[in-house]
């Protein structure tokens, strides 16, 4: 359901909706169109004698000669056997950026709502095959940090913290120290999933890049349309949701939609450049698009990157 909010005209937003009632919604309209989809598109860390062939390596005396690639081995003239991916469960952590820039969206649908339904759907993906998951959650002060457990429970339970988040205080440290105590919290090695919008303060690409050192981090990033380019209806009155600043702001300006248009341009290079510097996929999920589409798309490329990694050619 969605409502208009009073302190800005045209806004909808959405109603509180209970965590089962939002569980529900996923499961009939986005679960059944993902189902399987964690079978290769986000891999286990680690490696043995499972079904998926991970990598190829110089054969080693104590290694199973029944893993030997023999195609290979004749073009290299170094015996070479192959590894595959061990069969253990999964640990996910997903963390939620809580900052006030969540709450703008241009349609029906919030970043935050976004945010809220690609945990969801993310959670449920991972119980329901086995795996754990866990999350913290920015602007829900000491609670924030839910330690990875399989189970609907958990799914319940990570769901419902959502939903009791305050807007952080604002020296908190933002993403950057969010970052910093999930790096902490994580014991072993789990795909991490950083839900946020990256509006903050300078200082989280160190954290990332430390955090996909140790774990597969996937850097999801939401997006409204606009964020990248102004319409023209005139004057206008663009509040910071960070600081609380306000700037009247003339759209008729063509000369101002361009430079906003460049700059929004500039900051999406500079941050894509900073993933890739950290070693971080980036999936970018905008509030007007189909989010099992985005992700079934996100997870077929990286499976198909995979593959090709894996490929024999690249050995010899």
């Amino acid at each position: 359901m969605m409502k208009k909010r009073a302190d800005a005209p045209g806004v909808a937003v959405a109603t509180p909706e209970s965590a089962a009632a939002l569980l529900r919604r996923v499961e009939w309209t986005a679960l059944r169109r993902l189902d399987g989809l964690l079978q290769g598109g986000f891999p286990t860390a680690s490696r043995g004698s499972g079904m998926d062939l991970a990598d190829l390596r110089e054969y080693q005396p104590s290694d199973d000669v029944r893993h030997i690639d023999w195609n290979v081995t004749a073009r290299s003239a170094q015996p070479h056997v192959r590894v595959f991916t061990e069969d253990r469960e999964m640990s996910a952590c997903l963390i939620a950026d809580g900052s006030g820039s969540m709450d703008f969206g241009s349609s029906p649908r919030t970043k935050r709502v976004v945010q809220t339904e690609f945990i969801a759907l993310m959670a449920q993906l991972f119980t329901r095959h086995g795996n754990r998951v866990g999350g913290l959650l920015g602007g829900t002060g000491n609670a924030g940090w839910l330690p990875a457990r399989g189970g609907r429970a958990q799914v319940m339970h990570l769901l419902e913290q959502l939903q009791k988040r305050r807007p952080p205080a604002q020296d908190d440290g933002g993403l950057a120290a969010w970052l910093q105590a999930a790096g902490r919290g994580l014991k072993r090695r789990s795909t991490v999933f950083v839900v946020s919008d990256f509006i903050s303060p300078p200082g989280w690409e160190r954290p990332l890049a430390r955090l996909a050192e140790r774990h597969d981090v996937i850097a999801v990033r939401l997006v409204d349309p606009l964020e990248q380019s102004l319409p023209d209806v005139g004057l206008l009155t663009l509040r910071d949701a960070e600081t609380g600043e306000q700037m009247l702001v003339d759209t008729h300006d063509r000369v101002f939609r361009q430079r906003f248009a460049r700059a929004a341009a500039a900051r999406e290079a500079q941050l894509r450049q900073s993933f890739a510097d950290a070693g971080a996929d980036a999936l970018e999920v905008a509030t007007d698009c189909d989010l099992p589409d985005a992700i079934a798309r996100f997870a077929d490329l990286r499976r198909r990157r995979a593959r090709r990694l894996a490929s024999p050619a690249r050995v010899a």
